[in-house]
């Protein structure tokens, strides 16, 4: 089995403290820095932009996994490449030519990332899951943290590796929303690659503790 890659999401961080919080993530257990992007137009919450993403690469030194849930995000590849993004995250709902935008992407040469929202179903991606490095299956609904994680999610994560596998693709799958230690496992099983967790992990008394009980738990 491949490894589960662990992405904490910044989002949850101590923004007070987020080199701290960035350095804690360097030296745990996890894979991957996750950054969610928000507008408050494609999502109703605003979270944090270009300057911060900045000052986060000058501390990470594990790969930037950059989430945009904002519209019209063709805009901004360029911008987010040069600030040191390696995976780039766009909305299908968002993507009007959604393989012109992962093709932009990967010009950058950042891996292209596809998200999902609840409701939105994965046979969309039929067309374009050979093109794809990686599906975000969000788990909540998109635009803030702390949300119960919708079961439903299993049975999706089960069809898009079915997808995956009949297209011979190799597409990692990353889960967002809700993942704790209660269903890390589960979420593997059904055929996940990357978790990814927020507040499981920042409201813990022990953030680089928690992140190895994930990543032991996905990986055992």
């Amino acid at each position: 089995m491949n490894k589960v890659r662990i992405a904490p999401s910044l989002l949850a961080a101590d923004f007070g403290n987020m080199q701290r919080d960035v350095e804690m993530v360097n030296s745990s257990k996890a894979d991957w820095h996750h950054l969610d992007v928000m507008d408050g137009v494609f999502v109703p919450n605003i979270s944090y932009g270009m300057p911060v993403i900045k000052s986060i690469a000058t501390h990470a030194t594990k790969p930037l996994d950059v989430h945009l849930m904002i519209i019209d995000p063709d805009r901004y590849i360029k911008t987010f490449a040069a600030l040191g993004a390696n995976i780039l995250t766009v909305h299908y709902e968002a993507c009007l030519h959604l393989n012109r935008t992962i093709q932009a992407i990967k010009a950058e040469g950042m891996m292209a990332g596809v998200a999902l929202n609840p409701h939105t179903n994965i046979n969309l991606l039929e067309d374009s899951i050979a093109d794809i490095d990686l599906v975000c299956v969000m788990s909540v609904n998109p635009g803030y943290g702390g949300q119960k994680f919708i079961e439903n999610t299993f049975a999706k994560v089960r069809s898009l590796k079915e997808l995956i596998n009949e297209k011979k693709a190799k597409t990692l799958i990353e889960i967002d929303g809700g993942v704790n230690a209660g269903n890390a496992k589960a979420l593997v099983e059904a055929g996940a690659d990357v978790l990814v967790a927020g507040s499981f992990v920042f409201n813990s008394k022990d953030p680089g503790g928690t992140i190895s009980h994930i990543a032991n738990i996905a990986n055992s």
